[in-house]
């Protein structure tokens, strides 16, 4: 599971669709559902199959294509030669669909031009497929999974952004001993061995996700970035000790995560939201890391 949500699009009237504002409208909604969304768009079949991968998390086609009909094209993703089965949008606006029902995952679309305009009847049954996938996507145990993921590769990002914070002070000795000063306060285990520890890698490693944000916030200027940083911990780090934590529950209409402390409801709004705050702090992270560099 991730972040990034990747649509194929291979149409060869593809410029109306852009014209129109309809990849914009899908690019909308993705955000909206807290992912950071990548459409690739092709009106030549050659150049369609040259990008197809397993990557993509949905594929949207158009039957009459000039160089080719659509159900070839969908045959050939599913063949051997791709295996590719990733969920499909097969659509058109004449009804003429012919027997490509029996291949597996793929939604067809027969649009009626007399009751609407095509490219809308498009972008409806493209969000719904979207919401379908996503349900798939977000089985509540994947969700975990990925969160678990990607708050540990903030982690990383966050340990990197402070050695370029030490490195960069004109008194890296003082910065990193009121870093060993704030950790052995709160951490009286950690008291034993720090102040043997001498190198600032080893150092920035070992005091953990919460002293390193903590170290991050004291050592920047005042700023935007500083004020959405303050809620990092909040946002990222207990929601994710939280999650670590937390209880599978199967009341036989659902299953979800509950936080055995306070009763935190780990459903797919809340996972919704802590999709939003990932991507608002690893913009964050980008940010601060392009300042420092």
């Amino acid at each position: 599971m991730k972040l990034d949500y990747k649509i194929l699009w291979l149409d060869d009237q593809i410029k109306d669709f852009i014209e129109d504002e309809i990849i914009e409208e899908v690019e909308e909604y993705l955000s909206l559902q807290g992912f950071r969304p990548e459409i690739i768009t092709t009106s030549k079949s050659d150049d369609f199959f040259e990008k197809l991968d397993n990557s993509y998390d949905l594929i949207l086609t158009d039957y009459h294509l000039n160089e080719t009909n659509g159900d070839e094209v969908i045959k050939k993703i599913r063949s051997q030669d791709y295996s590719v089965m990733t969920e499909i949008l097969f659509y058109t606006a004449k009804a003429d669909l012919k027997d490509t029902d029996k291949i597996s995952r793929v939604s067809f679309l027969e649009t009626n031009t007399l009751l609407g305009d095509h490219r809308d009847e498009v972008l409806r049954a493209t969000i719904n497929l979207i919401e379908l996938t996503i349900k798939k996507f977000q089985s509540i145990v994947a969700m975990r999974g990925m969160i678990m993921h990607e708050t540990s590769s903030l982690d990383v990002e966050m340990e990197n952004i402070l050695q370029k914070i030490v490195d960069g002070s004109q008194a890296p000795e003082e910065v990193i001993a009121i870093i060993k000063k704030k950790y052995i306060k709160s951490n009286e285990e950690f008291n034993k061995n720090i102040e043997k520890v001498e190198d600032n890698e080893s150092i920035l490693r070992t005091i953990g996700a919460s002293h390193r944000w903590r170290a991050i916030v004291r050592n920047l200027s005042d700023g935007e970035i500083k004020s959405t940083m303050e809620n990092y911990e909040k946002e990222i780090i207990l929601i994710r000790n939280k999650f670590a934590h937390a209880e599978l529950i199967d009341d036989g209409e659902r299953q979800y995560f509950r936080d055995r402390k306070n009763g935190l409801d780990f459903n797919e709004d809340f996972c919704k939201k802590v999709r939003v705050d990932l991507l608002k702090h690893k913009g964050n992270i980008d940010s601060l890391n392009s300042k420092l560099n």
